[in-house]
C-alpha cells in the first residue's frame, strides 16, 4: 500500500531534519541495512560460540560449573547464530523472489520456472 502525499511529505521532512540536525546518525542509518545488523550479530554469536567452546574445554576439569557455563554460552550463541541466520537467509530470498509487477504469486517464480511446470504438466498429460 503506497503512502499518500501527505505522509510521504512528512516523512520527507522528518528525514530532512534528521539530516540537518545529526547526520552522522542519518549516515549510519541510510548505509545499514538488514545484512549488516543481522551479519553482525552472526559474527558475535560466533564468537560467543568459540568462547564458550574455550571455556568449557579449559575449565571443565577444574571446576563444573564454569564448564556448565560454557555450555550454556554455547547455546545461547548457537541460537543467536541461527536466528539471524535464518532472517537474513529469508530476507535475501524476498529481496530475490519479490516482483516488480506487483505482488502476483506467479511472477515471483520467474520464467525458467514457469516453463519447467509446463513441461511438468504436459509430461502428465501425455502419460494419462
Amino acid at each position: 500500500m503506497p503512502l499518500s502525499e501527505h505522509e510521504q511529505r512528512i516523512l520527507a521532512e522528518l528525514e530532512e531534519s534528521l539530516s540537518k540536525n545529526d547526520p552522522s546518525f542519518a549516515k549510519s542509518v541510510r548505509d545499514t541495512d538488514v545484512y549488516a545488523h543481522g551479519g553482525r550479530r552472526v559474527r558475535w554469536g560466533i564468537a560467543g560460540f568459540v568462547a564458550g567452546l574455550l571455556l568449557l574445554v579449559l575449565c571443565f576439569s577444574h571446576s563444573i560449573i564454569l564448564g556448565l557455563v560454557g555450555v550454556a554460552l554455547m547455546f545461547v550463541s548457537a541460537v543467536v547464530v541461527e536466528r539471524n541466520a535464518r532472517l537474513l537467509g529469508r530476507a535475501s530470498w524476498q529481496d530475490l523472489t519479490r516482483s516488480a509487477q506487483g505482488d502476483d504469486a506467479h511472477a515471483n517464480y520467474g520464467p525458467r520456472t514457469s516453463s519447467i511446470r509446463d513441461w511438468l504438466s504436459r509430461q502428465r498429460r501425455n502419460s494419462e
